[in-house]
């Protein structure tokens, strides 16, 4: 099964070669990284075109002008990946908060579902142990959150760590969806589970970043929380193809 691994960049250089040097030691055959850069200050589009030289046909570099968002990105990579051919697409950050090693049982889940996620709140799941009470309480309540008014069967609904089948994100309404922050994960989530797609959470332990900067700020947390009701009411008469 083709795998291609979406990678949203903006000022990621210390983490890009470990991040490829980590990948493309996995035992998936067939694995591509497609890099969405947002004109990154610090060289990331740069030295991922270098990477990806250095790894010939493996690695495609996408360029975009300025930081236009998340959600974005990914819709640029993932409607790149499938015209490529890919027949498993994987999200995932580039700062090591998703552990590489675990990209494998995710593929693997796809044998009886259709998406599957990288989970810190089902059992065997955590979030990183040096982040202060109020983080943890944060993220917790943030998937919470959104379960509650969306009814998603999610414990981690607001989780970035996925691979999905080629299928499932065909089906996406691309031009519908709006959110381009964190709220994107919900959205995503949200509209395959309104379409009739299965899923599989599997533990990870998500690790605050070691190099680089957090992307994270209270205009990304806002958008989250007035997000969840507008996807409600713009999703309620979705239902799967028949």
């Amino acid at each position: 099964m083709q795998l291609t691994i979406v990678i949203p960049t903006y000022n990621e250089a210390e983490n890009l070669p470990r991040l490829f040097s980590a990948l493309f030691a996995l035992p998936v055959e067939g694995l591509k990284i497609l890099v969405v850069d947002d004109n990154s200050p610090d060289g990331s589009g740069l030295l991922a075109e270098r990477l990806a030289e250095e790894y010939r046909e493996r690695a495609t570099v996408l360029h975009r002008p300025g930081k236009l968002g998340l959600g974005s990105a990914y819709i640029l990579g993932f409607r790149a990946a499938l015209a490529d051919g890919a027949q498993a697409i994987c999200q995932m950050d580039a700062d090591f908060s998703h552990p590489p090693e675990k990209i494998p049982l995710l593929l693997a889940a796809l044998q009886s579902y259709d998406i599957a996620i990288g989970s810190r709140y089902v059992p065997g799941g955590s979030v990183d142990v040096n982040w202060p009470l109020w983080r943890r309480g944060l993220s917790a309540f943030g998937s919470l959150y959104a379960r509650a008014i969306l009814g998603l069967p999610l414990r981690d609904a607001t989780g970035g760590f996925k691979v999905w089948r080629a299928q499932a994100l065909a089906a996406m309404p691309w031009e519908s969806i709006r959110s381009n922050g964190y709220a994107f994960q919900v959205e995503m989530a949200y509209i395959a589970h309104r379409l009739g797609f299965t899923f599989q959470e599997l533990p990870i332990y998500f690790a605050d970043r070691r190099w680089g900067v957090s992307k994270m700020s209270f205009r990304i947390q806002r958008e989250a929380a007035a997000g969840v009701w507008r996807m409600r009411y713009q999703y309620r008469r979705l239902r799967p193809e028949s």
